[in-house]
């Protein structure tokens, strides 16, 4: 489980446009890495868009945003393209990513237990190290809160 101020594993993962993806390319600018549980369902596509229409705005502190689900890469291609995504969306089929910041958990969905994503954000700092994070997120406002607690560049 990640802790505020330590530094995060060194993960990479395929991305909807078929590239590799390592946090590591990150190092020297903010990165926000938001977890959603499933591609073009409604929560997930209001917060991608939400995220999409902030996009500038994060470029301006210099921040860039990812996105992560367990969705293949043919599926978060799909789905940037029909939302016009300006970020990479990450495919976690094997979980590495979601294991690494402790987002996958039980869940009830019609009174069925199931494994899932909690819908989670993470702000990593330009050293690497985790600067805030924000679990069981309501779509409604977050990416601006998220926006707020970046630091003007």
């Amino acid at each position: 489980m990640p802790v505020i101020g330590k530094k995060l594993p060194a993960l990479k993962g395929i991305t909807g446009d078929g590239n590799e993806l390592k946090l590591s390319d990150y190092r020297g600018q903010w990165l926000v890495v938001y977890f959603y549980p499933k591609d073009s369902t409604p929560g997930c596509t209001n917060e991608a868009r939400d995220f999409r229409d902030l996009n500038a705005k994060f470029r301006q502190r210099l921040a860039q945003v990812i996105g992560v689900s367990r969705d293949s890469p043919k599926s978060h291609a799909n789905f940037a393209a029909k939302q016009e995504l300006p970020f990479p969306l990450v495919s976690d089929a094997d979980e590495t990513w979601c294991q690494a910041f402790d987002v996958i958990h039980e869940k009830v969905l019609y009174g069925k237990r199931h494994l899932g994503i909690v819908r989670s954000t993470f702000l990593i700092d330009p050293d690497g190290k985790l600067a805030a994070e924000w679990r069981g997120v309501k779509v409604p406002g977050h990416a601006q809160a998220v926006l707020d607690a970046i630091p003007a560049a």
